[in-house]
């Protein structure tokens, strides 16, 4: 396994690390403070510190970062997008900036790989351009998610047009005032063997029948202005053109959709860590208490050193199950992406737990990103699956290959 990185990876490595720290950094209370404030998305607005940022980085040719192929992005293999990847989570603003945030990537995949021309040209096009938002609904508020199989909303061939019913919720971007449409997923053929019953269908968030109920709090906070809401469909009546690849291919596009996607999620929340861990450590030198800093007192060395180590070998993990996707595809990885939704969130809540408890009072409010921080690691280990499901597919792969040694002996 080589993880070094190529030339032109190191170049866009140094070039971003650039626009991070003169840019995005020093532009995140400006975005903080153009926000609007309270639970009405309505009324919600994109700060236009964003807009600004985005056509910067655009201009810098720091864009779409995340593509695996030339087409629209820079074709980097998932090794070489993890460093990137990596320097984007020190900023909940900065994947926007440089379009490579979630769940817009996911999409952009999904479109890109198995969308029409069509559905290329009407939604993956301005996707790609930044000009709009989308979300991606899959997760019911009545049935235990984490099992796709219960999914109980529908999405019904009826002659030349598939038909949406049911809930969804913690959509993430619904509030966003560039939110166009959703990927929505839903039971096509319940007779149908497990695997081939879903159907993935592009719905405009404007059809007749489509409804947000509400924006879900996430400790007490609505995450202005993308937001993860709960949403209503009525009747919808779509064109049989918005199905994705066609119906019952549902699961085929979400297996190709996740394995990227959960490399993604954790190298940005990997990032996030180094940066706790960066005001952890410059609060524990520059802090006095009982006459000496904090980094002298109680466990504080300890604590440091090993959410160091934790760091290090999440890392370590994370660019092998890139590897392994890039050199194996994703069949092989399947364990591997499972381990890193489990290692790097936990290590990712630690380190911000770990902040939050030596800035003190200072940790639980807004003059620090800890909280949010801490928020964002923790809704981690519940985002694309649960932790549960994860130890259970590791463990389940991991009978199955020592029980393959054994019979080979």
């Amino acid at each position: 396994m080589d993880f070094a990185p190529s030339e032109r990876t190191h170049a866009l490595t140094e070039r971003l690390a650039r626009f991070m720290r003169d840019e995005v950094i020093p532009a995140e209370p400006v975005y903080a403070a153009q926000l609007v404030g309270g639970a009405d998305h309505r009324q919600w607005r994109q700060p236009p510190v964003m807009e600004q940022l985005k056509a910067r980085a655009r201009d810098a040719g720091l864009w779409n970062l995340f593509l695996p192929d030339l087409d629209g992005g820079p074709g980097l293999s998932n090794v070489e997008y993890a460093s990137l990847a990596e320097l984007m989570g020190h900023s909940f603003i900065a994947p926007e900036a440089f379009n490579c945030n979630a769940p817009d990537t996911g999409n952009m995949e999904v479109l890109h790989r198995y969308g029409s021309e069509e559905q290329k040209r009407q939604w993956l096009e301005p996707l790609l351009r930044g000009e709009i938002r989308s979300g991606f609904a899959m997760t019911e508020p009545d049935v235990a998610s984490s099992d796709a199989t219960n999914m109980r909303a529908t999405a019904t061939v009826e002659g030349d047009e598939i038909v949406l019913n049911g809930r969804k919720w913690w959509t993430t971007g619904l509030g966003h005032p560039h939110c166009r449409f959703v990927i929505f997923m839903g039971l096509s053929d319940a007779q149908a063997e497990p695997h081939r019953r879903h159907s993935m269908v592009v719905c405009p968030l404007d059809a007749a029948g489509v409804q947000i109920d509400r924006m879900l709090p996430v400790f007490h906070d609505y995450d202005e202005p993308s937001g993860h809401g709960e949403l209503h469909f009525a009747n919808v009546r779509l064109p049989l053109s918005h199905v994705i690849l066609g119906a019952g291919r549902g699961f085929e596009i979400a297996q190709g959709r996740l394995g990227p996607g959960r490399v993604h999620h954790c190298m940005r929340a990997i990032g996030a860590a180094e940066r706790a861990l960066s005001l952890l450590c410059k609060r524990a030198q520059l802090r006095v208490a009982f006459g000496q800093p904090l980094l002298k007192l109680g466990g504080n060395a300890d604590i440091i050193a090993n959410l160091r180590m934790a760091i290090e070998q999440a890392r370590l993990l994370t660019l092998k199950t890139a590897w392994t996707l890039d050199t194996q595809g994703s069949k092989a990885a399947l364990s591997l992406i499972s381990q890193i939704k489990v290692v790097v969130p936990m290590v990712a809540q630690q380190a911000a737990d770990a902040a939050i408890q030596i800035h003190g009072g200072a940790g639980l409010t807004d003059d620090f990103p800890l909280a949010q921080l801490y928020a964002y690691a923790r809704v981690l280990r519940l985002a694309d699956g649960p932790d549960e499901v994860h130890r259970a597919v590791v463990a389940k792969l991991e009978a199955k290959a020592q029980l393959a040694v054994e019979n080979q002996a």
